[in-house]
């Protein structure tokens, strides 16, 4: 699932100028300027209603041809990435170690990767799976997180706790490991797995 991640975001001063940015490139592609909510990193019903709708972040990934850079939240350093990941790891009840090896292994840390096939932010969220999740910003370090881990706990829970079928699954989706009643017969899947059990066993 881990795949080169875009490198050519541009750094945000402030969440401020990068409002205007989305503005700019919400002119660019509907023809018109559209107000976009200030964004909170905050995740607690209080604060939803101020955050913009998951299609309008959908929109910031420019169409083919179309070249620009596309504005992100402020980046985040791996200690702060690590207290995060405490934190939401402690609410699911998952091991934080894992979680830093996964996402080690999903973005190294990147909280604006994308993938060549759409996975977003520092836990490569699918789109479909980060609206599922609830996850309104994939680029934003703390939703990402509470997303991913939820997600991974869940495939925990799923797979009675068996963790090479649960990071399987989180790779290539429960169907394959389903389909295939273990680690699917898939390089990358199997790849991934090693890895990551490499890093948080090592």
């Amino acid at each position: 699932m881990f795949s080169q991640s875009i490198q050519n975001m541009i750094q945000s001063a402030s969440i401020k100028s990068a409002q205007e940015r989305v503005l700019q490139i919400e002119s660019i592609l509907a023809g018109q300027t559209k107000a976009i909510s200030p964004v909170s990193p905050a995740i607690n019903g209080n604060q939803e209603a101020n955050l913009p709708k998951f299609a309008d972040f959908m929109k910031l990934t420019p169409p083919k041809g179309l070249k620009y850079k596309v504005a992100e939240l402020p980046s985040l350093s791996k200690g702060q990435i690590q207290q995060l990941v405490s934190q939401v790891s402690e609410k699911y009840k998952v091991d934080d170690k894992l979680v830093m090896a996964l996402i080690q292994q999903e973005s190294n840390f990147n909280t604006s990767a994308v993938s060549k096939a759409g996975a977003m932010g520092l836990m490569q969220l699918m789109p479909g799976t980060a609206k599922t999740l609830g996850v309104l910003n994939p680029f934003s370090a703390e939703q990402n997180i509470e997303g991913g881990v939820k997600h991974l706990k869940n495939m925990l829970d799923k797979y009675k706790g068996n963790l090479i079928l649960a990071l399987a699954a989180y790779n290539a989706g429960g169907g394959s490991v389903d389909k295939y009643g273990g680690v699917p017969p898939y390089k990358e899947t199997q790849n991934y797995v090693r890895k990551i059990l490499a890093n948080y066993l090592g």
